[in-house]
């Protein structure tokens, strides 16, 4: 008996050693077929617009087809649930914002998966600038033009399609002490184009989306929500810079993928959007959708999650928004 264990404890042994070369051969050939990219908004979105040049770019740093998914609905969770379900082996990817990873905890009481445990970083790739936008015949010329006269408004209704616009419209509320009741969309331009017609006081509006909006006179900006101003929206002044206090809000990008993926596919992955990231080509095309390249590796990613997990739990707070 004490030789069959022995000889059984070698087998296992064995096993698990092929096994493991069998993953390392698997991550040092890796990508050997499509990959495929799921993104929590539709076609024609501003995060649409951004994954799918870096799929492009993907595709060419690949070798491989890339392939984008667009899977809308839940602020992102859609496509976040069907990523965490998804095999760790690399071939799906999940391009989404801290909106999504960070926030989805904060307004959600029951997701079915955990967004920072049920997924990993490979990296982060993009900033987006987003802008508080009002219509464009609108009497307001400054954000404090637009609190006095919402303070004296009983009807005011503000538009978002995603939880970065839901959560910095009502931390201004907040800070602002008006009211304004929220109206859900399924993308930002559909907000656009109620706010356009009247029909909304004011928007939160993604700038890969808006500032196209903003230049072409369909909407005004009055302020960005991001510590530093875009040239995109020429003058437009920050919010902090107009006296609100702890005001930053943007949506920054990364790459994830399935918990369980094997480190070499994760960090593949990561060195990909690096590179792509640091090009000249790319950071042209982001300022010229209010964006920003990012540069980072998984721990660097992890840490930003972190950091921003405790800014939005206090926001939320702050904002008195309860979870869903």
């Amino acid at each position: 008996m004490r030789h069959m264990g022995i000889l059984l404890s070698f087998c296992c042994v064995l096993l698990l050693g092929q096994l493991s070369a069998a993953n390392t051969a698997h991550a040092e050939d890796y990508p050997t077929r499509p990959i495929k990219i799921l993104v929590g908004f539709p076609a024609g979105s501003g995060a649409d617009i951004v994954t799918r040049y870096f799929a492009g770019k993907m595709q060419e740093a690949a070798g491989e087809t890339v392939v984008v998914e667009n899977k809308p609905g839940a602020n992102g969770n859609i496509a976040m649930g069907l990523a965490t379900r998804a095999k760790p082996d690399g071939y799906t990817v999940l391009f989404s914002s801290n909106s999504t990873i960070v926030a989805g905890k904060l307004l959600y009481k029951d997701l079915g998966f955990d967004p920072q445990a049920d997924i990993v970083p490979a990296g982060l790739f993009s900033e987006t600038t987003f802008a508080l936008v009002v219509p464009p015949n609108s009497p307001d010329a400054t954000v404090d033009d637009l609190t006095r006269r919402l303070k004296g408004s009983d009807r005011a209704k503000y538009g978002f399609a995603n939880q970065v616009s839901q959560v910095a419209a009502e931390y201004y509320k907040s800070l602002a002490g008006v009211a304004a009741v929220p109206v859900s969309y399924r993308s930002g331009s559909d907000a656009l184009n109620d706010l356009a017609s009247g029909a909304l006081d004011f928007v939160f509006i993604d700038g890969t989306f808006g500032s196209g909006q903003v230049r072409a006179g369909k909407v005004k900006a009055l302020a960005v929500t991001t510590t530093k101003r875009h040239p995109i929206f020429g003058d437009t002044p920050t919010m902090q810079e107009l006296g609100w206090k702890d005001f930053d809000f943007s949506a920054w990008w990364g790459a994830y993928l399935p918990a369980g993926t094997p480190p070499e596919i994760i960090e593949r992955i990561g060195g990909w959007m690096n590179k792509i990231s640091a090009s000249d080509e790319t950071r042209a095309f982001l300022e010229r959708v209010a964006g920003r390249p990012l540069v980072s590796d998984t721990s660097a990613a992890r840490a930003r999650i972190a950091a921003e997990t405790v800014r939005w739990t206090a926001a939320v707070k702050a904002a008195g928004i309860k979870p869903q």
